[in-house]
């Protein structure tokens, strides 16, 4: 069984990228659409928020706390600027060997 690995770097472009896609994602679906684990990504996502490449917000659903994520201005403005040419220059790898 062969486990993909996929650098930081790409991470933060893959949650900026969905995060636009859909205006704002539940922290379950985020996760799910994206293919990360909170256990071993939490420090990715916190660090987004504290940088203002995400929002963060809580909502009660009845007894529920749903934590919400946006892609800020300066998310999107970092993935233009930063990511994507990043990406231009050094692809991901490609799944076929």
């Amino acid at each position: 069984m062969s486990h993909e690995y996929r650098d930081r770097i790409y991470i933060i472009k893959d949650i900026i990228l969905k995060l636009s896609e859909y205006g704002e994602l539940n922290q379950t679906t985020l996760l799910s659409y994206c293919g990360l684990n909170i256990v071993k990504h939490r420090s990715i996502i916190d660090s987004m928020v504290r940088k203002g490449l995400i929002s963060r917000r809580e909502e009660l659903w009845g007894n529920k706390k749903i934590t919400i994520y946006k892609v800020t201005s300066n998310g999107l403005d970092f993935c233009r600027r930063i990511l994507e040419p990043y990406e231009e220059m050094f692809p991901r790898k490609s799944k076929e060997r």
